[in-house]
């Protein structure tokens, strides 16, 4: 049996809005389902960030909290560690924007982030609410992505990413291109959460950690997948 699968999950005290801490719940269970055990760690902004965890897993917040998030992963090292290690990483909205070079901080003031993923952010003139849908980059072999956005940012990538989708609807990056991955890791302003929404990037993030999976059954993670690309696509239409 493969041995116990290590999820971290990055200051939930700072950045777990929109339903973001589901993403930890749904790795959990679908590691589970496969007779996986799984341990899951929630590492308040407090403690240190151990660097021997499979999978990590950061989520969205106000600009304080993620002005302050930044500062300790900055100081704390342990993520950083962990990545050159090899291990897996999903980075939501703040987290997303706070492992690039920069983000804008509640004034717009640039702010500097961990510079593990090559892109930066700043604060755009509008924000960008409601369904978001986007067709993923072939090389992930996912199927369409489906989340909730709510941001002001506006994230330029940068030569060593590459665009995770394209979207359908919605704001994402800003530039019809939503999210990046680099490889293990896979930043998006998708909440959701994002990955209760999309079954298969959980499963990408877990093949990173583990290995090849076998299948499980989505009914219900399917039926949520179509009432909501459902809605949203009809809208478009």
């Amino acid at each position: 049996m493969q041995s116990e699968l290590s999820i971290v999950w990055i200051y939930p005290d700072l950045l777990s809005t929109y339903g973001d801490q589901g993403n930890v719940l749904v790795l959990e269970q679908r590691a589970r389902a496969r007779g996986v055990p799984a341990r899951i760690h929630y590492v308040r902004s407090s403690d240190p960030v151990p660097q021997q965890g499979d999978i990590y897993l950061i989520g969205g917040g106000e600009d304080r909290p993620q002005i302050l998030g930044a500062e300790r992963l900055r100081k704390d090292g342990g993520l950083q560690l962990a990545i050159a290690r090899g291990a897996a990483l999903l980075a939501v909205c703040a987290g997303y924007q706070i492992m690039g070079s920069v983000f804008g901080g509640e004034e717009g003031q640039p702010v500097p982030g961990l510079e593990l993923l090559d892109i930066s952010s700043r604060r755009g003139e509008q924000r960008a609410v409601g369904e978001l849908a986007a067709e993923v980059d072939p090389v992930l072999r996912l199927p369409t992505l489906t989340g909730f956005e709510n941001h002001m940012g506006v994230t330029q990538l940068g030569p060593g990413v590459r665009a995770l989708s394209r979207t359908i609807v919605g704001t994402g990056n800003g530039d019809g291109t939503e999210g990046c991955v680099a490889g293990k890791i896979i930043g998006t302003y998708l909440h959701g959460p994002a990955l209760a929404r999309n079954p298969a990037l959980a499963d990408l993030l877990l093949s990173w950690a583990i290995g090849p999976l076998p299948p499980v059954n989505d009914e219900w993670y399917q039926r949520l997948r179509d009432e909501r690309l459902a809605a949203v696509l009809g809208e478009q239409a």
